[in-house]
Formats: C-alpha cells, sequence, structure tokens
C-alpha cells in the first residue's frame, strides 16, 4: 500500500522537507502557460526544481549560474516550447530544463537534462526534485490527494484513494521494483485545494520515480517529484535525463471536471497517432488459447490451425480488427520439446520451424487478407538461463546472483541497443507484423543496482530507461503505423512516457475473466487513462459489460459448444458501438476507496459533449442485497431534455437534466447489470 507518514516533530519534519527552497506559486489556471513559464523559470528566480550539488541545495547557488532561456519551435500550435540553461562557471556543471506549455489545455510538463561540460569529472548530483514547488490556495483548508494503487494481479488494482492532508502530514509515492505502476505507485494522481482548484499530475518515468506531498500550513502545499535512486557523478561531456513531469491546473467544485481535462488532454497529446490523426486501439482475437496438457500458452499452435482460425472468425461473421499471437511461438515452447514453455524460453528469438515451417508471414498474409491487423507478444527485456541470446551475446546481459536463471538484457550497452533494435525491427518486418505487442515479467531494480559503479548510484536506471525509449521510439519511426501494446506483468509499466508511445491491451494479470474485478480495473483506471483493454471469456450480459472499454480482447474458443456464434456477433457489434464513449468523460457513481467486495453495486456514466449523449454502466454484485441503486449523472445541461433507454428491454423514459442529475434509480437482480444508453433529444425530435 500506498504508506502515509505522519510527521512527530512537526518542526524537525518541517526543516528536513525543507532543507532546499523551493519556489512559491498562488495555485490557479494560469491565463497563458507561456506567461507562466517564462515567469516561473525567469532570471534570478528560484525556478519550480531543486538538486544538490557537492552537498549544497541549488537555491543557494542556481540564482548565480550563468543563465538563458531560449523559445524552441514547434510543430504543434498548441505547444509552446522553452529550454531553460543553468551553467556553473566554475565546475562546468549544465542544467538543461525542456518545457512544453499546452495552450488549449492549461498544463506544463518538463524534463531535466544534466550534462559535464568540463574535462574533469563533476561533483555528487543527488536529491534532484524535477518538480519542486509550493502551491499557495487561496482559502485556509485541507488539500486533498487523490491517488491509485498500481498493478499486483488483484481485484484491487488500479483501486482510486482518497487522502485528506493535514498540516504537517506528508504522503510519499513511489512503485516497486523498477516498473513504475508496479504494486505501491500509480504514476497519477490529483491535488485539490480547499477553494476547489488543482492539479492533475502525470509523472514519466518507467522506473523507480517517487512523488512528495505535504500540506505545509493552512493555505499551502509542496510538491516534490523525481527519481528514487539517484547520487551520482558525470564523466566529462556526459549528459543524462531524469523523468519528467505534465501539471495541468483545474478550478471546479466538481474534481471530476478536472480529471476529464486530463483524459482529453492524454488523447490529445500522449496518445499515439498515425498520419496525424487519433489511433484507435483494438477489438483483438487470439487463436484459441488454453489447449490440454502438456500445452500451455501457444506452444500447440501451427501454422494451419492458426490460419484456419482465422477463417473461422470470417466464416462467422466475428472478424476481429487484430489477431493477436501471443507467448509460445519461439524455439523451445513446442509442447514436443523437453522444456516446452513459453516462460524458460524467453530469449530463443527465432521462429519454431517445426510449427512455423514458412515463418508467421503466412499468418499475417491470412489476416490482412481478411481484412485484419496481426500482433505478435515478445518480451525482449528478460533472457532466461542457456537460451539463445545468453548464449550467443553473454556480454550483453545484467546478472544477479539470487537468481540464476533470469538476465536482464542491458539496454544500457549502446553496440547491444542498436542490435537490439534492428534485430526485432527485422523479425516485424519480414513477418508482416503490424502491431508490437512487450511484455515484461521481471522487476529490474536489482539488476540496476548491481550494475552501478561506485559513487554513480543510479546511473544504470537512467541509461537502461533511456534505452528503452529509444527501442520504442526507434520501432515507431521505422513502422509509421505500428502500436505498441505495453504489457508488464499487466499494466505494472504505465506512465506518461510509455503511454506517449503505447497502450496496455491486457492491463492487469488478474484472474482471468472474473468479472467483478474487472469493472474494479476499469472504474480506478478511467480517471486517468482513457486507452486500456482487458479480456472477456463468457457471454452473458453481466461478464460482457465488465469487459467494456476502448478495447478488448475476445477470448473465447470458436471450437468450443458452449459459445454462441449469435451471441459473439451480438457483442462484438455492440461493443464497437459503445467503444466512442469511453474516449471522452467519465463519472464514477459509486465513490471511491475499496470497491473490491461482493456486497456492493458499482456504477460509472461515460458523458459524451461532442453529440450530448453517453451511457450508464452499473453492476449489482452476487452478495448484495439492495436491489436498487440511484445515481447522479453529471456533466448534463440541466434544463435539457434527455431520452433514456434501457438497452435489456429498451424501455426508455424523457427525463429533464437537472431530474437525472439529482437522481435517477436502477435495478438489477444479484449478479445482474445495467446499460443505460441516453441523447439530449433534438428540437422536433
Amino acid at each position: 500500500m500506498i504508506k502515509k507518514i505522519v510527521v512527530i516533530n512537526l518542526f524537525f519534519g518541517l526543516l528536513t522537507f525543507y532543507a532546499q527552497a523551493q519556489s512559491n506559486t498562488r495555485l490557479s489556471v494560469p491565463a497563458d502557460v507561456s506567461t507562466w513559464i517564462t515567469s516561473a523559470f525567469a532570471k534570478g528566480k528560484t525556478p519550480p526544481l531543486s538538486f544538490v550539488y557537492d552537498g549544497k541545495a541549488s537555491a543557494s547557488f542556481l540564482k548565480n549560474w550563468n543563465y538563458s532561456l531560449q523559445k524552441e519551435r514547434s510543430d504543434d500550435s498548441q505547444i509552446v516550447r522553452y529550454t531553460v540553461t543553468y551553467v556553473d562557471p566554475a565546475s562546468g556543471l549544465k542544467l538543461d530544463c525542456h518545457i512544453k506549455g499546452f495552450k488549449d489545455f492549461k498544463a506544463v510538463e518538463w524534463v531535466l537534462n544534466f550534462t559535464n561540460i568540463s574535462r574533469e569529472n563533476s561533483g555528487v548530483i543527488e536529491q534532484v526534485n524535477v518538480v519542486d514547488f509550493t502551491a499557495q490556495s487561496r482559502a485556509e483548508g485541507d488539500f486533498t490527494l487523490y491517488h491509485a494503487k498500481g498493478s499486483d494481479a488483484k481485484r484491487s488494482d488500479f483501486q482510486p484513494l482518497e487522502t485528506v492532508l493535514g498540516s504537517g502530514e506528508a504522503i510519499r509515492m513511489q512503485p516497486n521494483g523498477g516498473r513504475s505502476s508496479d504494486d505501491t505507485g500509480f504514476p497519477f494522481f490529483t491535488l485539490e485545494s480547499p477553494d476547489h482548484t488543482g492539479m492533475v499530475i502525470g509523472i514519466g518515468w518507467s522506473g523507480n520515480w517517487f512523488a512528495d506531498i505535504r500540506q505545509t500550513g493552512r493555505k499551502a502545499l509542496n510538491l516534490k517529484t523525481g527519481m528514487v535512486n539517484m547520487k551520482l557523478f558525470l564523466y566529462p561531456q556526459e549528459t543524462i535525463r531524469t523523468p519528467s513531469t505534465c501539471i495541468l491546473f483545474w478550478e471546479n467544485e466538481d474534481r471530476m471536471e478536472g480529471q476529464n481535462q486530463f483524459r482529453r488532454f492524454i488523447l490529445t497529446h500522449h496518445s499515439r497517432k498515425i498520419d496525424g490523426k487519433f489511433s484507435e486501439y483494438p477489438v483483438s482475437g487470439g487463436f484459441n488459447w488454453g489447449d490440454p496438457y502438456p500445452c500451455n500458452e501457444y506452444s500447440c499452435l501451427t501454422e494451419d490451425f492458426a490460419c484456419a482460425l482465422i477463417n473461422r472468425y470470417k466464416q462467422f461473421g466475428i472478424t476481429p480488427e487484430v489477431f493477436w499471437l501471443d507467448a509460445g511461438w519461439y524455439e523451445g515452447t513446442g509442447w514436443y520439446t523437453n522444456r516446452g514453455d513459453w516462460y524458460t524460453n524467453v530469449g530463443n528469438w527465432t521462429i519454431d520451424r517445426e510449427r512455423f515451417p514458412n515463418g508467421l508471414k503466412p499468418l499475417s498474409d491470412v489476416a490482412h487478407k481478411v481484412g485484419a491487423k496481426f500482433m505478435v507478444w515478445f518480451e525482449p527485456e528478460r533472457i532466461y538461463a542457456n537460451t539463445q541470446f545468453l548464449t550467443e551475446h553473454p556480454e550483453w546481459v545484467l546478472k544477479h546472483p539470487d537468481d540464476v536463471n533470469n538476465f536482464l538484457f542491458d539496454l544500457t550497452n549502446p553496440e547491444a541497443l542498436r542490435w537490439f533494435c534492428k534485430y526485432f525491427g527485422d523479425i516485424i518486418e519480414r513477418n508482416g507484423i503490424d502491431y508490437y505487442r512487450q511484455d515484461f515479467n521481471i522487476r529490474p531494480e536489482p539488476f540496476w543496482k548491481l550494475k552501478d559503479e561506485p559513487g554513480r548510484i543510479g546511473m544504470t536506471e537512467i541509461r537502461y530507461i533511456e534505452g528503452l525509449y529509444t527501442y520504442w521510439d526507434y520501432l515507431l519511426n521505422r513502422f509509421p503505423n505500428l502500436l505498441i501494446d505495453n504489457c508488464a506483468s499487466g499494466g505494472r509499466r504505465l506512465d506518461l512516457e510509455t503511454v506517449s508511445r503505447s497502450a496496455p491491451l491486457w492491463r492487469t494479470d488478474y484472474q482471468y475473466g472474473e468479472p467483478n474485478g474487472y469493472q474494479c480495473h476499469t472504474y480506478g483506471l478511467n480517471f486517468y487513462l482513457p486507452l486500456s483493454g482487458t479480456g472477456i471469456n463468457k457471454l452473458d450480459p453481466y461478464s460482457l459489460r465488465s469487459s467494456l472499454g476502448s478495447a478488448v480482447v475476445l477470448n473465447w474458443k470458436l471450437t468450443n459448444a458452449d459459445v454462441s456464434i449469435l451471441d459473439m456477433q451480438k457483442y462484438v457489434a455492440e461493443f464497437k458501438a459503445l467503444r466512442p464513449y469511453y474516449y471522452e468523460d467519465y463519472y464514477p457513481l459509486t465513490g471511491v476507496g475499496d470497491l473490491t467486495g461482493d456486497d456492493i453495486w458499482l456504477a460509472y456514466q461515460l458523458n459524451r459533449p461532442s453529440d450530448q449523449s453517453g451511457i450508464v454502466v452499473a453492476f449489482r454484485r452476487k452478495d448484495c442485497r439492495a436491489e436498487t441503486l440511484t445515481v447522479k449523472l453529471r456533466g448534463l445541461e440541466l434544463e435539457a431534455t434527455y431520452t433514456v433507454v434501457n438497452a435489456d428491454d429498451q424501455r426508455s423514459i424523457n427525463k429533464i437534466g437537472k431530474e437525472l442529475s439529482e437522481g435517477i434509480t436502477l435495478e438489477a437482480p444479484a449478479r445482474g447489470s445495467v446499460l443505460l444508453k441516453y441523447h439530449k433529444v433534438k428540437t422536433g425530435e
């Protein structure tokens, strides 16, 4: 769980927290982001960042360093770019702060680069806070932090949390083990002041980030973000980057208006674009996953069977938008081998020619022929003992004595990284792969720490994360139509940098097909990330609606008699019709906190300002005694009339927005669901 630290000795706690003085900012929505940037980073002013250099806090010297501010060229009229540079004339340490302002969303974000431009090793750089500033509220009272759990393959993954901050109390958030949304931390959160002004924060770092938050008085709150493990010097001419941090400012009595601004911001500025347009993540279909022992994953799949299944989907009129080949297609995974297991053969990145004699190109060719795309699973960073990569390039792996079976490909090595990029890029090209799925089933932090040189804590992590971004950017540039599915034991590597390049089509490894957990994950993740997917295993309405979202994986087996072709056709059509709602405004209708019980209702609303329509999705779980639930809809025009239709029996009613905002009653049997569709009545309708 995220730890809440209560400081007993308030004076000592504040003294420690403020060893580095920080900038103070009135918390408000900036009228102009350019003005905000040039003011916050003005010459002679303490900027909203801090670090310690050779034992001294940056606030004590940074104003004396050489300073320059350069406005950079921007290809987007809604984005302004600046580089603020500070140079120490004595030691030759240079700090570049690369800042973007988003005029359409009143948001700013920045990342730091440290460069040693001297001919000697730099001094020690530590306690780097990419963001460090105190926000001042207009009114006195308690600030509130809205945050979430990370993913740990539990029903409670992405659980939304609310923490009221009091003067002197501190919250520290960080993930577990080196993956950015693993278990104990989720790098997106919201701060609300007593006067209902706030910030939505997104941290971009696919390793160990941190956020420290403390209310420092009845009207003030301090925010710090950065990298957990960093205390190092730089060699001459060496450069490093830090995590990035985004801050979106909002003001509204309904906090969800700020959350929805952030969702729109993510879709507009931090999601994959192809030919300059938003890229929709797909309805995916697999290849009859789950064959009898000793098969596992796709260790029994063959070229002929895979191609036949693709044609079977077409025969039934349910061709998915992408065919998804998961683990088990590479050497050593065939069920007939001694080690026929997907997990222990990661590192054998050559295609199993016994089952796929012509490679994977015949599969992609058939998929393309029926009008679909083709996606393939990889886990390139983890290498298992005695596999191809370890045997051929033992010098390109990171080791740890406590794990003799798993190794980490060394993305910090420039030569290895170049080879890595081309090797996997060539596999994608030769086999006609349209979408690339990357998994990551290992916690890298112990490997990183072991490789750090003396006096260079955190350097391996920095170079590794830089290498990961270089690799993904290489793929996206080489294949302009590529989409990346980001998996790390489910959704354990979600952050601002990864969601800018990818989306999680399988957001958690929680029990496959368990609908109540899927409801929880949708409910929590949608506060911040509009793009994510999960699986669907059964065709009853309760299960189907539990898997609604912006993407889905069809996990039913086309060779089983216990599924209905007509039901499959109906669900695929309904999913595609409802998917666009998940791209616009989201409203939770049953609060925050622990929503994992089997004795509750869970409900949420998706509202589309673009066409003044929306849906309400609700679930009455099996042990819930309450037959009804009254929910208050949001985002509506109070005086407008809306037609509300029950999707199950097509009954409809007309109500004005004010009535719906005051409450509408839902009714369902135990383990039942409700789907309401509504739209604003047009003149003459």
